[in-house]
């Protein structure tokens, strides 16, 4: 699970970025899923945009890429971006942690 200063990191990256993918009327086919699969392990974050035509809402893509590991970081408009961690790229994205600093 995401922390919100890693969500917030996530987001300031993924403003640089087109979307990667647009869902239109098809809604979540097996082929696209196939695809925002093989795109995620490559580069970790997904933009992707839900045309207006589109019948699947939000929280259905939501729900259907949490299945496969997708972590949700945002929804702007008709954006949503989403990160899943890979070992299989050679520059992963390096998210920032937390540090309990206790104060003496």
């Amino acid at each position: 699970m995401l922390t919100p200063k890693q969500k917030a990191y996530l987001k300031s990256l993924a403003i640089k970025e087109k979307s990667n993918f647009q869902i239109g009327k098809e809604g979540l086919s097996e082929n696209l899923i196939n695809d925002l699969i093989n795109y995620i392990n490559k580069y970790e974050l997904l933009k992707l945009n839900v045309l207006r035509n589109s019948d699947t809402d939000f929280d259905e893509i939501k729900e259907e890429l949490s299945k496969y590991g997708f972590e949700f970081v945002e929804k702007k408009g008709n954006t949503m971006v989403f990160y899943r961690h890979s070992n299989k790229i050679k520059d992963p994205i390096i998210l920032p942690t937390t540090t309990n600093k206790s104060k003496k």
